[in-house]
């Protein structure tokens, strides 16, 4: 049976070319590897099989069934990655490309992805050695601790959570004082 490798832009309607375009070569890379990509109202993959959107149902039944997940850096795709056993390749959106509206998923990638919780990428040459890596271990059922059990990932809960307080209890003038102000733990 062949592996399949799961990728997901997530449902934001800015476009997230970039994660496409990564898949796509990758899966010119590796033909023996059946590439799934989500990819929302942007650009459909040329060589990777393309969904605009699937449902949670589905959703998740693709990340049991394969051997790497590759997500953008919203948290709900993150745990349902962690959920069904991965440590997912996270490919922040970055707002300097036009992927996204603010920096939130940059700062979200690297809090998690030190504490372990995904692997995050920024770069291609990254991306392709990381997904080789994750096709050679494939995912670790049973071994990767859940949500409840790992430290750092209550921290990095804790760290989104004020970070989230700021994004929507804060209005984006610079008069408040504060308002730009960032949680301890992304200090």
């Amino acid at each position: 049976m062949r592996a399949t490798v799961l990728a997901l832009v997530g449902t934001d309607h800015h476009p997230f070319h970039r994660l496409v375009d990564w898949v796509d070569e990758a899966a010119l890379r590796h033909p023996e590897v059946h590439f799934v990509v989500q990819h929302g109202d942007g650009k459909a993959p040329v060589v990777a099989e393309g969904h605009r959107f699937l449902s949670h149902a589905r959703l998740t039944t693709v990340m049991r069934e394969s051997a790497a997940v590759v997500c953008h850096g919203g948290p709900g795709t993150i745990m349902d990655a962690r959920a069904a056993g991965h440590v997912p390749i996270c490919v922040p959106r970055d707002p300097a490309m036009g992927e996204h509206v603010d920096a939130h998923q940059l700062r979200f990638a690297r809090l998690v992805g030190t504490a372990g919780v995904v692997r995050t990428v920024r770069e291609v040459e990254d991306f392709q050695t990381t997904l080789d890596t994750a096709l050679l271990i494939g995912p670790r059922p049973l071994v990767v601790r859940t949500v409840e059990e790992s430290g750092a990932t209550t921290r990095a809960h804790a760290a989104l959570a004020e970070e989230l307080e700021l994004l929507l209890g804060a209005p984006r003038r610079p008069s408040r004082p504060g308002w730009r102000r960032r949680p301890p733990a992304l200090r």
